[in-house]
């Protein structure tokens, strides 16, 4: 495991390198809004594309850097995690495809970038659909918006809603809520059977 820094144009971000023994492909992974990069889920997909043969980044964002809890605007997000793209991209995965994916708030930052920074396909972990109670504000569009193969794994009772499956669209749905602790066997599983599947025309 390395960790790296990355210069963002809003401060410097980090990045916590897993690295596959041959790799085929790199999965850059983000955290929610409020928790970090050592989320069971985040940690249970990480273990499974390492296993999968895929490298992983797991991407801390420059407010969770500075200390801070709050998190940043959406275009700061973006802006930041595309700049981490570019720059481990070069340096650490050059040539090879890479993957957007991310918990929560991080998978919404890896819908809103995968046509801008070409990921080849998008992992989302409990994708928030909408705040809990108003299912109105929902965020769908940003998940519907992605043209690329993505996985989205979501708890039967997560608070924060269930997207359904779509063109391209795969959603698995495990025991437990916006968490997704209830049964990280499945979720390992799960992530390294898809990532397996839809890499197997690019090796």
């Amino acid at each position: 495991m390395t960790t790296t820094t990355v210069d963002t144009p809003h401060g410097p971000a980090r990045a916590e390198l897993h690295c596959a023994p041959e790799g085929r492909a790199a999965l850059l992974l983000g955290h929610g809004a409020g928790g970090g990069i050592s989320a069971p889920d985040l940690v249970a997909a990480t273990r499974a594309a390492v296993d999968a043969g895929v490298h992983v980044a797991l991407v801390e964002q420059p407010y969770r850097v500075a200390g801070r809890r709050a998190p940043a605007p959406a275009n700061q997000l973006d802006a930041a995690w595309l700049a981490v793209a570019d720059d481990l991209g070069a340096r650490w995965f050059d040539e090879m495809p890479l993957l957007f994916g991310g918990r929560s708030s991080g998978a919404r930052v890896a819908c809103r970038t995968s046509a801008e920074g070409q990921a080849v396909a998008v992992l989302c972990l409990a994708f928030p659909v909408h705040p809990p109670g108003k299912p109105e504000n929902t965020r769908l569009p940003e998940l519907d918006a992605v043209d690329v193969s993505t996985l989205v794994v979501q708890g039967e009772n997560d608070p924060f809603g269930r997207p359904e499956p779509a063109h391209r669209r795969e959603v698995v749905l495990l025991k437990g809520d916006h968490n997704l602790k209830a049964d990280l066997e499945a979720l390992q599983r799960a992530v390294g059977e898809w990532l397996d599947r839809i890499l197997r025309p690019l090796d």
